[in-house]
């Protein structure tokens, strides 16, 4: 569909986990942003956005989009009354494994909606764990309600099923995150192909393997850094080119466990990695600070265990999710334990080993073919060693498995955004 002219504009309320400093939520929120200017331009209407978050003013100045306080009745009231619909997601709504208040919460913003006459719309949300069953009707009223439904993996199309909304209206799609772009030029540094920098994927063969940083790359890497602001990445950003560098593993690890046994056990095992072969450990915080703090309690365990040419850094990307994309971007494979670390290097098409702490972990993997390296309660240290080797000297293999499952999901990931603008259209 070619491009058309912005004759219409239509205000959309966006309802979600906002304004936390949560790196993967505010992806969401970007992927979210970008996926409904685009629909817009080609379908002719101007897309207002009136984010809900917990910190307007750190929102308008992230995102350059009007915003309000979501815990703020008033405000609430006006902004969805002034709107043309309201999107409630992505991410991990309605689930009640952290607060029993966060369904009622989620649910009553789209009720509330609802009540003043305004179309919903459900977009790619994970849904459950929901452990309440009380809680079964409040969900099932507003999804019955909502003019489009969209879920992020089977599991929630099915547990909705389950609580009685008709399947038939449930599309399943990627998590909206699939679709984010690097920071605008960073693909012009060399670090990753040119088709990856741009919000639909490009030509380029997603069996081809993108520059990493290393021996061949480093200098691309070091530029890709200094493009979108970042700091420097450690000795192998600075290395000349020739030079023998141990490949990167991104870790991004989140405090899970009250007595901190997990930590322990993802110390131990990437301490028998490196004591296998070098290699450079850079752990990515996603939600700071508690995962930067967790990622030093890891880093300080690893002290003196570290075999011999292997080392271990803090990444400091800054609060901006497409600069940690690009980060993730920049590794040669990834050990993720948060969800948005996992699908950011799906995104990037980096081989990645998932710590499952929740079944959202597990749904994603299956979703390419994959299974969790280990949990919070189990990780076998050589296991995860051998599996970790092997995917960083066999790159090429991971991606000739998995690309095709990668290409899928960046390629819907974009379906929600076409669905609600063709809706508010008419």
């Amino acid at each position: 569909m070619g491009r058309q002219a912005h004759n219409e504009v239509r205000r959309l309320v966006i309802s979600g986990y906002y304004g936390f400093r949560n790196s993967g939520d505010e992806a969401v929120l970007r992927s979210i942003l970008l996926a409904l200017e685009e629909e817009g331009k080609e379908q002719g209407i101007r897309i207002q956005p009136i984010v809900l978050s917990a910190d307007p003013a750190w929102t308008t100045e992230m995102y350059g989009v009007e915003s309000v306080h979501r815990m703020r009745p008033n405000e609430l009231v006006k902004a969805i009354r002034s709107s043309d619909g309201l999107i409630s997601g992505g991410g991990s709504l309605l689930q009640d494994a952290t607060s029993a208040k966060t369904i009622p919460y989620y649910v009553g913003v789209i009720k509330l909606a609802q009540l003043l006459g305004k179309p919903t719309f459900i977009y790619s949300q994970g849904i459950g764990p929901v452990n309440r069953r009380w809680m079964d009707p409040l969900i099932r009223h507003v999804m019955r309600r909502s003019a489009y439904v969209s879920v992020r993996d089977a599991e929630s199309a099915a547990l909705l099923g389950r609580m009685g909304v008709d399947r038939d209206r449930i599309e399943v799609v990627p998590d909206p995150v699939m679709g984010l772009p690097l920071p605008a030029g960073a693909a012009a540094a060399g670090g990753v192909p040119p088709a990856q920098s741009s919000a639909a994927p490009g030509p380029a063969a997603l069996g081809e393997a993108a520059p990493r940083p290393g021996a061949q790359a480093a200098a691309g890497e070091a530029a890709a850094a200094a493009l979108a602001g970042l700091p420097p990445a450690g000795p192998a950003a600075a290395a000349p080119e020739g030079a023998d560098t141990p490949p990167i593993l991104g870790v991004s690890l989140r405090r899970w466990r009250k007595d901190g046994a997990d930590l322990v056990r993802a110390a131990d095992a990437l301490a028998a990695l490196s004591n296998r072969r070098a290699v450079r450990l850079r752990f990515l915080p996603f939600h700071t600070p508690l995962d930067a703090d967790a990622s030093r309690e890891v880093m300080e365990r690893l002290s003196g265990k570290l075999g011999s040419g292997s080392t271990a850094e803090l990444a400091a990307p800054g609060e901006d999710p497409q600069r940690m994309l690009l980060e993730v971007s920049r590794c040669d494979a990834l050990l993720g334990m948060r969800l948005h670390a996992l699908i950011y290097a799906a995104n990037q098409r980096v081989p990645m080993l998932g710590l499952s702490y929740d079944p959202k972990i597990d749904q994603f993997l299956h979703r390419l073919g994959l299974t969790p390296i280990g949990t919070t309660e189990r990780l076998d240290a050589e296991a995860f060693a051998a599996a970790a080797a092997d995917l960083l000297d066999g790159r090429e293999a991971w991606l000739a498995s998995h690309s095709p499952a990668i290409e899928t999901l960046r390629s819907e990931a974009s379906k929600p955004a076409q669905h609600i603008v063709r809706l508010l259209r008419h």
